[in-house]
């Protein structure tokens, strides 16, 4: 697996510093399973559990796919995708260089500015 980009470090490490979505990938951890489960299990809304996936799923930590249940409804499951992150004080020099300036989409190191 490829290391991230910074920003997607900076994505993955903002969507883990929850302890919310941190329960969500522990229960995904151990199986697939839907929003309405999920809420049921971590004690939340369905709505909350929908934006807390949404905001795992754009970082790349979880995946969700259409499933059928037996009596025809559509449902999505989410799994916790294959991850493999060793943080080490290289790994974030080599981030800070594709960090890009989230206002102008310019690298930070371009414009000479700390990120």
């Amino acid at each position: 697996m490829n290391e991230p980009t910074g920003d997607a470090l900076l994505a993955m490490l903002s969507a883990l510093a929850n302890p919310w979505r941190l329960r969500i990938m522990a229960l995904l951890s151990r199986r697939s399973d839907y929003v309405s489960n999920l809420a049921r299990e971590v004690g939340i809304s369905r709505p909350l559990v929908h934006m807390h996936l949404k905001k795992l799923e754009d970082a790349g930590l979880v995946t969700g796919r259409l499933e059928l249940s037996q009596d025809g409804k559509a449902l999505r499951y989410f799994d916790v995708a294959p991850v493999a992150l060793t943080i080490t004080p290289e790994m974030f020099a080599r981030a800070v260089e594709t960090l890009t300036d989230t206002q102008t989409g310019n690298r930070s190191q371009e414009k000479g500015q700390n990120p």
